[in-house]
């Protein structure tokens, strides 16, 4: 099979080690590029657009920095429950209070992508549904305590123990929940 893009560098705009894994596991090469940008979003806007939202606004922070030859890659995931959206907890309050909600419900995880280059914008998500069993008190504390789910939305990550202990469905793709939709990624890059 021939390289994506041979002509092309494609830069990964993220600093989660999920999201590097996964890309890597396509088997494209890239490099790591990353600036801090604030992840705030208007309140009108609805639940389901906040991943794609944040994607975008990340990807625009880079839009005077990229040379001919680069395609950027940006991606946003959150956690949508009862209407209301997690991102990541401040403190380990917040995560204890969030994993409480998911504990035996149901919820939904929006992954958005924003690959661009000079000429070209593809903005798009991927949702994934999550059926989580009940977690005791002991088995949040546990995750939190050794996992420091700091970093995730909804507070956890499916990869870790909680995913093997609470997920018992999935409705939609695994890497969705990991942070980046991998099979949508893959054909937008293909297509380019």
């Amino acid at each position: 099979m021939k390289t994506i893009l041979p002509h092309k560098k494609i830069i990964l705009a993220s600093k989660s080690p999920r999201r590097q894994e996964l890309l890597k596991g396509l088997d494209i090469n890239f490099e790591i590029r990353t600036k801090d940008v604030n992840e705030d979003f208007p309140a009108e806007l609805p639940d389901n657009q906040v991943a794609a939202f944040l994607a975008e606004k990340k990807a625009a922070a880079f839009e005077t920095d990229l040379n001919d030859n680069e395609i950027l890659i940006t991606s946003d995931t959150t956690v949508l429950i009862n209407d209301k959206v997690l991102n990541k907890p401040n403190d380990q309050e917040e995560a204890v209070q969030m994993l409480q909600m998911l504990s035996g419900n149901v919820h939904h995880v929006i992954s958005g992508v924003c690959i661009m280059d000079k000429a070209k914008k593809v903005v798009f998500d991927d949702i994934t549904e999550v059926h989580f069993k009940h977690l005791s008190d002991d088995e949040i504390a546990h995750y939190i305590e050794k996992y420091h789910p700091f970093d995730k939305a909804g507070s956890y990550g499916v990869q870790e123990w909680i995913g093997y202990a609470a997920v018992y469905k999935l409705v939609g793709s695994f890497y969705t929940v990991m942070g980046l939709p991998v099979h949508k990624v893959y054909e937008t890059l293909k297509n380019w």
